[in-house]
């Protein structure tokens, strides 16, 4: 494989930099460029935390590849089908164990996914005369899309949040750390959030926060794997979804199902917003042998599993979901542990994808609960 276009940025914690992300579209490449600490002589290495924009050489792609391939024969069936089957207690154990004492606000959100702090909604009664250009190029939709969405008719009824005019489902929320800088940064009357998580036990934490306000948020718990399970909200009523480190948990075989399922969510011009791990981060690098479930699919100690992937996978997913393409980078960086003098290259996948806008007379109901 290709060493992947470079980009910088990392998850969780306040004190994070902005961010370079990198691109073949033009379009991509326009965006507010945010990171600038460059390695530049590798001698300076250890003057810093981290570095942007990391170029992997051919050696270490190399020396990634034949890692991985070491590691890679996969567990016994009946081992993969166990952890399959009790990936709901592993989570709850996860959670039980750190509760939110293992966790940082994830405040870099805002930077790469302003949707979630918006400024051009799809509905406009909250958001008057602020669709300018700027505002709609980092939301996916020109100034004549953004006006044609606000015309269009939007689900209403007896459910959580049926008076928002903007709603944000958070698929995975953990303990909270996407949900409450949403809700402290976004002030807008009109937002209403929804997060659930597959653990109780992080839905617990989440509605016993002193954050936590049932007339903004609606907190609850959900599998996301299980497609035929309801959501409390019905289909096109979404105007934006953030799957951030959640996706990869999921088994492979389950992941289009589960992500056709929630572009169904989505009101035409919505987006889906997510940030994962790519291929060959370091994260997988570190896996000792009997750790492999399948190709690229690892379980940890704690019995909780993970994916890694390529731009190529996702973009297949979403594509293969109805959705179209706003962006699709690599987030490449360089950690510095100065202190034990270490290195540690992250690889992170960000993708945003767009269900496409429709004229009100071929839109179908989409008004009952599914």
């Amino acid at each position: 494989m290709a060493a992947p276009h470079a980009a910088v940025g990392v998850e969780g914690g306040s004190s994070e930099p902005g961010v370079i992300l990198s691109d073949s579209s033009a379009a991509d490449t326009k965006r507010p460029q945010f990171g600038t600490r460059f390695l530049t002589d590798p001698r300076q290495v250890f003057q810093h935390n981290a570095w942007d924009n990391v170029e992997w050489t051919e050696e270490q792609e190399t020396a990634a590849k034949k890692k991985v391939s070491e590691n890679s024969q996969p567990l016994p069936t009946e081992k993969q089908e166990e952890y399959d089957s009790r990936a709901n207690e592993y989570w709850n154990d996860f959670y039980t164990i750190h509760e939110n004492r293992f966790f940082k606000d994830r405040h870099w959100l805002f930077t790469e996914f302003p949707e979630l702090a918006p400024r051009c909604s799809l509905n406009h009664e909250s958001h008057p005369g602020v669709c300018g250009t700027d505002d709609v190029q980092q939301n996916g939709l020109d100034e004549e899309q953004c006006s044609e969405a606000a015309s269009l008719p939007h689900t209403d009824g007896d459910f959580p949040g049926s008076s928002a005019t903007y709603r944000i489902l958070e698929v995975g929320c953990g303990v909270g750390n996407t949900v409450f800088p949403i809700l402290k940064t976004n002030n807008d009357p009109g937002l209403f959030v929804y997060c659930c998580d597959f653990s109780s036990t992080a839905v617990e934490l989440v509605k016993t926060n002193p954050e936590y306000d049932p007339g903004r948020c609606f907190a609850f718990v959900h599998d996301l794997s299980d497609v035929e399970a309801n959501y409390p909200i019905p289909s096109g009523s979404l105007d934006v979804i953030v799957l951030i480190f959640v996706l990869s948990a999921l088994h492979p075989n389950k992941m289009q199902a589960s992500i056709s399922r929630l572009a169904s969510l989505l009101k035409p011009g919505g987006v889906i917003l997510l940030r994962d791990y790519g291929r060959y981060d370091m994260a997988q690098l570190r896996f000792k042998k009997g750790r492999c479930l399948s190709e690229n699919f690892y379980v940890r100690g704690d019995g909780t599993r993970v994916y890694f992937f390529t731009q190529d996978e996702l973009h297949e997913l979403f594509v293969g979901a109805g959705l179209e393409k706003v962006q699709n980078l690599v987030d490449r960086r360089l950690q510095v542990n100065r202190g034990k003098q270490l290195t540690m290259y992250r690889v992170w996948i960000q993708c945003k994808y767009r269900r496409a806008l429709v004229q009100p007379s071929t839109e179908p109901n989409r008004s009952g609960f599914d």
